[in-house]
């Protein structure tokens, strides 16, 4: 057996080819929002559908705990880019406002 995915058998996999070990998913730091979001839904469905053993199960909530995290992430990057440009745009409109007050002191 050469090792590679296509040659493996459910004996190199476990009782379910959908369990593979964590060391084998995809790093988490390359998924995105979407594709974290996707596989942890996968892992609780799983879990939910109940049939794994303990050491599975305990590695799928492993990985959710670890998908939930990287969306996590993915959200607070979101709200912070949000929240930098509304503080952008607010401060462009007090920055205009205080431009113009200048400019009329500078008139008289």
């Amino acid at each position: 057996m050469s090792g590679t995915w296509g040659d493996a058998t459910l004996e190199t996999l476990g009782p379910d080819p959908r369990l593979a070990r964590v060391a084998d998913v995809p790093d988490l730091q390359t998924l995105s929002y979407e594709q974290a979001r996707e596989e942890l839904v996968e892992v609780v469905r799983t879990l939910e559908a109940g049939g794994t053993t303990l050491e599975e199960s305990l590695a799928l909530w492993e990985r959710g705990e670890a998908l939930a995290a990287r969306c996590q992430e993915w959200l607070d990057g979101a709200r912070a880019t949000l929240d930098a440009a509304i503080a952008k745009d607010r401060g462009t409109e007090a920055g205009d406002g205080d431009a113009e007050e200048g400019a009329e002191a500078d008139d008289d």
